[in-house]
């Protein structure tokens, strides 16, 4: 299945799905994981933004899974007090890497920053993850500074900044940002899924 994307939804994160994203969480970032006490006050914070991707899409269920659409198989926020945002974390299964779901993700978040009126979005993003860096400077985003030591394991955060985030997405070929996003073009293989930021 490698190389093939069998189309996936991007939809807001309901509390249902707290407990899948919290398995990935543990499963991405066992040194790293939030707890789920904290999703949930993410979640319920109104400057706050998440998504989950779910193959086929679907509507959130009690169960956690994404119903009809299948698992959660990767999560987003963000924190948007104009004029200023922080992109507080993507999140992808490794076994969907490279289908264009982060890019998807950081697309959806920039619109819904773009629509909450913030002008600069800012976030950290590990000096060992150059997936991840790729991706933000092909959205624009541009290393302002390092956080020596900023990660548990040592590893320093290279902080980053986009100025014009309705810029960002037309340069990646964004389209308008919704409610929900559906994705079945194949991936273009520049990859640019990562862990978190």
């Amino acid at each position: 299945m490698a190389g093939v994307n069998p189309g996936f939804r991007v939809r807001p994160m309901s509390e249902f799905d707290v407990p899948a994203v919290m398995e990935l969480e543990r499963a991405l970032f066992p040194d790293d994981a939030w707890t789920e006490d904290m999703m949930r006050s993410e979640l319920a914070e109104p400057t706050r933004h998440y998504v989950v991707a779910c193959p086929g899409g679907g509507p959130a269920s009690e169960s956690g899974d994404g119903a009809s659409g299948g698992p959660v198989v990767a999560y987003a926020g963000l924190r948007a007090v104009p004029p200023e945002g922080d992109v507080q974390t993507i999140a992808v299964d490794r076994e969907w890497w490279g289908r264009g779901i982060a890019t998807a993700l950081l697309r959806e978040l920039l619109g819904q920053a773009y629509t909450r009126g913030v002008h600069e979005i800012f976030l950290e993003v590990r000096s060992d993850n150059p997936r991840a860096q790729d991706l933000y400077r092909r959205f624009g985003f541009t290393d302002i500074g390092v956080r020596r030591g900023y990660y548990r394991d040592g590893v320093d955060a290279i902080v980053m900044r986009c100025s014009a985030p309705a810029a960002a997405i037309a340069r990646t070929g964004g389209g308008e940002q919704g409610e929900v996003l559906e994705f079945t073009e194949p991936d273009d293989g520049a990859g640019g899924d990562e862990e978190r930021l």
